[in-house]
Formats: C-alpha cells, structure tokens, sequence
C-alpha cells in the first residue's frame, strides 16, 4: 500500500471527530512526518488545500495551543452590520411596527412586510444589508413569522359563564339517566368541483393534482351544506350533506335522520333528548321556525327536546367544532371535492384514534327559504322555557303530552 492510500484510510477513519483546526494539525503532523513533498501528498491524500496544510505547520511552529471551545480564533470574521451601522436595527424596527414603535406614516404600513421589502427600504434609507441578513436580525430583535389567531369573541354576556355550567350540568345530568345528548351545528359550505382545497397530501413527486384555476361559483356543481349531529356519550356523528339552503327545517330534518338511523337504536327506551346548539345560523335562538320544526320533530318521534344554546359569541365551545369537524376538514385535506359522493365519502370515512365513528347522506331535498312564521304558528308550540334564561334553555314537548 503506497503512502497516499494508507493516509487517505486514516483520515477517512479519523475525519468524522475532528473539527476544523484538528484536521488541519493532523495533516502538518503528518506532512512534516513524511518530509520533502509530504504537504502535497497529504493534500492528494485527504483533499485539504496546501494553503490549510501550511497554515497547520505554521501553528505546529508557533506552538499555540488548539482551543477545544472554538475552531476560529476569537474576534476573527467581519463585523456584525448591526454594529458597523449602529442606526440599521432601529429603523428595521420601526419598519416592521410602525404604529407602536415608528412613523405611523412608514411605506410599509400597509404592505406585506417580506425581508426582500424590507431590505429594499433599508438600502433607500442608506443601509447597506441584503434580505438574509434582515431576516436574522428579525430574529435578533424577537420578531417571529406568526399567523393572526382567533381570540375575539364579540362582547361578553354577563350570563356567559353561568351558562356554560348551566349546560354541563344538564349535559351530566342527562348522561346520568342514559339519555341522548347532542351536539348540532352546521359546517362550512363547500363549492362541489375541482377546486383547490388547502392542505397537503401525499402524491407522486412533481406531479401535483391539477384543479381549476378559479374558484367561481358558476364553475361548481353546486354547494354542499353539511350539518352534523355530535353524540357527545357515544363519540358517534352523523352529518346530512344539503344541497339547498342551510335552513330551520333542514337542521331538523337532519337531526330527525340521526335519531332514525343512530339515536333511536341506541336509546330504545329514551323519551328525552337533549340538544346544544350555538345562538345563529338555521338552529339560531331567534329562529322561530327552528322551534316550530322541533315541535314537528318531538311529535313524531314522542320525545321531550330539550335545548340549550351556547351564549353568542361562543360557538367554538360547542363540543361538535373541535370533536368532530376539526377531524373531517383534516380528513379531506388537500383533496378536490369533485362531487357529492366524494363529500360523503370523505366525512363518512372520518376516525380518529379515539374511535370516532361518523355516518353521512346526501340530502337533495328542496328547502324553502323565507318562511314566515306567525304568533299563531309560535303559541302552538309546547315550549316551557327553563328558570335561568329562557330564551337561551327550553324544553319542548309533544302535542298533547303536558310536560
């Protein structure tokens, strides 16, 4: 074995624990140990330059010690730009916020602040940076990329916090007595076609699925409405896909296939149910004809329908957002709703580790919109409404049936 082979096996054996000045005093070690031309064969041998094999023999010379800490020495390199321009992080800082912390008046204002922008209105201000290095003086002054997140609610009811633990305790109550407790809502409608929908899934590289450049209404199918139906004992949902209008009478008419096909099954000898609902949309607080529809409901099906809505504002407490139309937008991620079956299929095949079941229908049912409902219409509803807010907890009871 020649002499570059035995010492490119060696640094091969050693090179993966050493650091920079190492390699570069292992390899004067060895070309001085090789004499005459040991350099240029070191350098054959390893791929270090010359220019680093001389400079290790001239450390190897001078004595100094090999620092453990750091491979450079210390105050080596260029000057930070913040410190040769004392003024650049100043204004990079009034130009990122420039109502608490700058001129209101800045350029940037109302644009989106990208480094590239920034770095741009820093060099016309007489900085020389480029966008790298704006985006790790971001970093220095604290600045992260954040998203904006969903904290406001609208006004706070003074009542709110007393009906949230008004509702858990009916909630118990009734779980107590192995009656059905529900959770209703309706999810964001959807244009049916081959739009884009966010997310990512995995595909084949560079080959992404193609979908319409354009999400115009007129290029859709239709719009599916999908309002679900939560069991919050059971961990099981059911979600009717509408096709029409996201209506009172749609709401119930869905909740009325829940208890056919789910609820009825599984709570053979109930004669309560009790529903949570948000205060807007088709199950509103305000909707007469939502209490008109459940009286039809509790008379077909003989039950006492309890309800209690959530106080405005809150309906992201309802247990039915974030239990089970948090997993179907994550089901369908990334994928085109290309049709109605596609939308049923997807919501249909939703689970999740804790067993979360969910069945689903299309409903192609027309639903009339407008609908006006008289006081002569409202007083033949049964509904008694509970001690503590009455507008917001009531019960209704079937005609006939004192409750």
């Amino acid at each position: 074995m020649d002499v570059v082979e035995r010492l490119r096996g060696k640094y091969d054996a050693l090179r993966a624990g050493m650091g920079e000045a190492m390699r570069r005093r292992w390899a004067a070690v060895e070309a001085r140990a090789l004499g005459r031309g040991g350099a240029t064969r070191v350098a054959e041998a390893t791929g270090l330059s010359l220019p680093t094999i001389r400079r290790g023999l001239r450390e190897l010379d001078s004595g100094a010690p090999l620092q453990a800490a750091r491979q450079r020495n210390s105050g080596g390199g260029r000057p930070s730009r913040s410190t040769e321009d004392p003024k650049l992080l100043h204004d990079l800082d009034a130009l990122v916020d420039p109502v608490t912390r700058g001129d209101p008046r800045s350029p940037l204002r109302w644009t989106c602040k990208s480094t590239v922008q920034l770095a741009e209105e820093l060099r016309a201000r007489g900085h020389a940076v480029s966008h790298q290095t704006v985006g790790r003086l971001l970093h220095q002054l604290g600045f992260s990329l954040q998203a904006v997140r969903k904290t406001h609610e609208g006004a706070n009811h003074p009542d709110r916090d007393a009906q949230f633990h008004y509702i858990a305790r009916k909630v118990r109550e009734f779980q107590r007595h192995g009656l059905p407790t529900i959770s209703v809502d309706t999810k964001k409608k959807e244009l049916v076609g081959p739009f884009k929908n966010a997310g990512r899934e995995w595909q084949p590289k560079r080959d992404p699925m193609r979908v319409n450049a354009y999400d115009f209404p007129s290029l859709a199918e239709g719009k599916a409405i999908p309002y679900g139906v939560y069991d919050l004992a059971q961990n099981e949902g059911w979600v009717s896909v509408g096709t029409d209008h996201d209506t009172p009478a749609f709401a119930v008419a869905a909740i009325g296939e829940w208890w056919t096909r789910m609820g009825r099954p599984t709570y053979p000898t109930a004669t309560e149910l009790l529903i949570t609902a948000d205060s807007g949309g088709s199950n509103s607080v305000r909707a007469r004809l939502w209490k008109v529809e459940l009286q039809r409901l509790a008379d077909q099906t003989g039950l006492f329908i309890s309800v209690c809505h959530f106080p405005p504002g809150t309906s992201k407490w309802n247990k039915i957002e974030h239990r089970m139309f948090c997993h179907i937008a994550t089901n369908w991620r990334a994928h085109p709703l290309v049709s109605y079956q596609v939308v049923v299929s997807l919501i249909a095949h939703t689970k999740t580790d804790n067993g979360l079941q969910i069945h689903a229908r299309l409903d192609r049912r027309h639903y009339q919109t407008g609908i006006k409902v008289t006081k002569d219409d409202l007083a033949a509803v049964h509904l008694t409404p509970a001690k503590f807010h009455g507008n917001w907890n009531y019960t209704i009871a079937p005609t006939g049936v004192r409750n």
